[in-house]
């Protein structure tokens, strides 16, 4: 049996059967990342002892007929989300040897949980990329066209679970970056709503964006993961003090009554003509399933993406300030603290980072603040109040993910545009802090193409309902790539 290739469901429930134990679990997933990442590069670095110490302690749990559903099951951690003890990166030379002393929330409520971490993924530079090719210690492969990017900035994730590397991993969202890199690899990629998975431990790219969540190969698994990691948090002033719903227990199949609507705007000049009617086939199988759907209009989407491009680059220039050579991670010296801080920044940023440090500056200084930061958080509110107006009328909106398939490595590096326009369908849900969940949705050419389904705030079970009842019809989730290396 080949673990890594059966569902977190699936695995946790064989687990608790003790048909397998967590330490064959751990050792399979292990296994499996060594075999892959010369290849794919989905890992900058495993962590057998923490696995398998974790994985020993959780086959003591299940052997008293304990445990929960994510009890020995192995899960891979982005690595902006602190890990105790274990160096967290963000993929940068700035904090390439920087080991935090305590555990995000998220990491520790999986811990809690009795999941097992087997390694940290790569991910582009402070999560500022759409590619995955903003690594300082290089890109992430595609496992279904390894000449192609596998979306970024969690695309190290993705590709991980994509790759039968393991069941799960944690991803970011701040601009797409978990549904786009999981339209890219066929996976299920969730963005909960802003604040109600706690942000304590992530390192900050833009404040009022970032949300944590799950990548996985199904919606039941998403629904899992995020019972575990949902919830207030008093760490975080942002975490929404709002009971937590029993994800699974909605899972059903069933969504007959339900009103779809399909936003226009997000069907507009530049889309692979291969991706529009994949999506409208699945628009059609919702239908099919007993959901009423309608055209409707989001009529200031078209300024979301440059409206984010203000609003995400401001936050990140403040946030990465505290990287100076002084309090922690990179230092290089120089004749005076002046020139201390231009080396450092110099010699640990890559050039996104760098681009989008500008960026903020540019539009926070003095004479452009009202222009341009100002105006942008003025369209931000009018991008949300379309949503508010379209869930009055509608329980979730359907759309594509991405305009394209996975583009290939380089072509589009140059073109810093060209890059950013990837993220023009995801965009819009994290200005408006609503959910969404991308899943597979059929291939082109053989390269997965991912459906969005966007919900009202704090009803990521309605939209795992109907992202279930989609995956229960079709198999496209079940499809594994060619380079697919799960162990026995």
């Amino acid at each position: 049996m080949e673990l890594m290739n059966v569902s977190v469901s699936e695995l946790a429930a064989l687990l608790a059967a003790r048909e397998v134990s967590a330490v064959e679990a751990a050792e399979a997933s292990l296994r499996a990342i060594d075999q892959g990442n010369p290849a794919i590069r989905a890992f900058l670095r495993s962590t057998p002892d923490v696995a398998l110490s974790q994985a020993r302690e959780a086959d003591l749990v299940l052997a008293r007929g304990e445990g929960g559903p994510l009890t020995g099951v192995p899960i891979a951690v982005k690595d902006i989300i602190s890990t105790a003890f274990v160096p967290t990166t963000c993929g940068s030379r700035s904090l390439e040897n920087y080991v935090p002393p305590y555990d995000a929330t998220v990491a520790a409520r999986l811990k809690a949980a009795g999941a097992t971490m087997v390694g940290k993924t790569n991910m582009d530079e402070f999560a500022m990329g759409s590619s995955n090719e903003n690594s300082a210690f290089g890109p992430v492969h595609n496992p279904w066209d390894l000449s192609r990017v596998p979306g970024g900035s969690s695309g190290g994730s993705a590709a991980a679970v994509a790759a039968r590397q393991v069941p799960v991993a944690l991803g970011t969202d701040t601009g797409g970056s978990i549904r786009q890199p999981a339209a890219f690899t066929g996976t299920v990629g969730l963005k909960p709503t802003y604040g109600r998975v706690s942000r304590y431990g992530l390192v900050a790219f833009a404040s009022s964006l970032d949300q944590i969540g799950p990548i996985t190969r199904t919606a039941r698994d998403a629904a899992l993961v995020l019972q575990v990691i949902a919830g207030h948090d008093p760490l975080d002033s942002t975490s929404v003090p709002a009971p937590v719903p029993n994800y699974t227990a909605s899972l059903d199949g069933e969504i007959h009554g339900l009103r779809l609507g399909v936003p226009s705007e997000y069907f507009q000049e530049g889309m692979d003509p291969a991706v529009e009617r994949i999506i409208r086939e699945g628009v059609a199988q919702l239908r099919a399933l007993g959901a009423t759907v309608e055209e409707m209009s989001l009529p200031h989407t078209h300024y979301a993406l440059s409206t984010y491009y203000i609003v995400s680059p401001a936050e990140a220039m403040a946030n990465l300030a505290r990287y100076d050579g002084v309090r922690y991670g990179l230092s290089v010296p120089g004749t005076d603290i002046w020139h201390m801080y231009r080396n450092t920044r110099e010699a640990g940023f890559g050039t996104e980072v760098k681009r989008r440090i500008l960026l903020g500056t540019y539009a926070l200084s003095a004479g452009y603040y009202d222009a341009y930061y100002r105006k942008a958080q003025q369209v931000r509110t009018l991008v949300r109040r379309d949503f508010e107006t379209a869930f009055e009328r509608y329980d979730a909106l359907v759309a594509p993910t991405t305009p394209t398939t996975a583009f290939p490595i380089g072509a589009r590096s140059g073109d810093p545009l060209q890059m950013y326009l990837s993220d023009v369908y995801t965009v819009p849900a994290n200005m408006a802090g609503v959910c969404s969940v991308s899943i597979p949705a059929g291939f082109s050419e053989g390269l997965p193409v991912g459906m969005q389904i966007i919900g009202k705030p704090l009803d990521e079970a309605g939209i795992l309902r109907i992202a279930d009842a989609f995956q229960r019809s079709t198999s496209f989730h079940i499809e594994a790539p060619a380079v697919s290396l799960g162990a026995a």
